[in-house]
């Protein structure tokens, strides 16, 4: 949060930068947050207006499919209507927070449903020793590990939803199903891609997609290790990110 807003007359004055964001070379207008009189407030700035650019950025290896940006502004004026009157301290963007991690807790669900799927299918029809492979030991362990973490993950999130309908879900709720979902989808993504061996490198199978792109998810709207640290706070009321 360095990026700063001055007043200036009946209007602001924005500087900084923004990193890692999604859709900024596409959109027409950008939601910032910034700190205003040391508050954190949020401004609509659109594109076009002067000091304001952005520029994508190139060479990722994950999530490829999405253009993330970097959004730079340099004595931005804006109007006084350009605030959002609503939005002030970190509720706000917090607010924003809660939704897309919610919507990510299940997002990965899916991916790793994918992956199971595709070893599944894949080892009942590779053959090696005289059979297919899915009737070996440890090729049925891991399908079995891949399902039930997949049921869980959806039986926590259904139950997140559920108090989210009822206006009942907290953060740290959120938090832990978040967590939870991106780190047992990113395990069972690298499980099935050794389980589908050379090919699994391959653009053939879904697999390693998946998993590079996971490998995003878990660190985006809140990496594994923060989101154990908000529990942890909740569960002992003791907050590490101080010291």
């Amino acid at each position: 949060m360095e990026t700063k807003a001055v007043r200036d007359g009946t209007g602001y004055v924005l500087n900084g930068a923004k990193m890692w964001i999604t859709n900024g070379d596409l959109s027409h207008v950008a939601v910032v947050w910034a700190k205003l009189d040391g508050v954190v407030r949020g401004f609509l700035v659109e594109r076009g207006t002067k000091g304001f650019s952005t520029r994508e950025q190139k060479g990722k290896h994950s999530l490829r499919a999405s253009v993330t940006s970097e959004l730079v502004f340099q004595d931005v004026h804006l109007p006084g209507d350009a605030m959002l009157p609503g939005a002030s301290g970190l509720a706000g963007p917090l607010s924003c927070l809660n939704q897309a991690r919610y919507g990510i807790a299940w997002g990965v669900v899916g991916a790793a449903m994918a992956c199971y799927d595709e070893v599944r299918r894949y080892g009942a029809t590779r053959v090696q020793f005289g059979k297919p492979i899915a009737g070996f030991q440890l090729y049925q362990a891991k399908l079995v590990h891949m399902l039930t973490e997949i049921s869980k993950a959806q039986l926590m999130n259904l139950r997140l939803g559920r108090l989210k309908d009822d206006g009942k879900v907290t953060p740290h709720q959120i938090s832990m199903a978040k967590r939870n979902a991106c780190h047992e989808a990113l395990e069972i993504a690298r499980m099935a891609r050794d389980m589908l061996g050379a090919n699994g490198v391959t653009d053939e199978y879904q697999t390693m997609r998946h998993m590079c792109n996971l490998e995003s998810v878990k660190t985006y709207e809140g990496t594994h290790d923060i989101h154990t640290l908000i529990l942890g706070a909740h569960i002992t009321g003791l907050d590490a990110f101080r010291g």
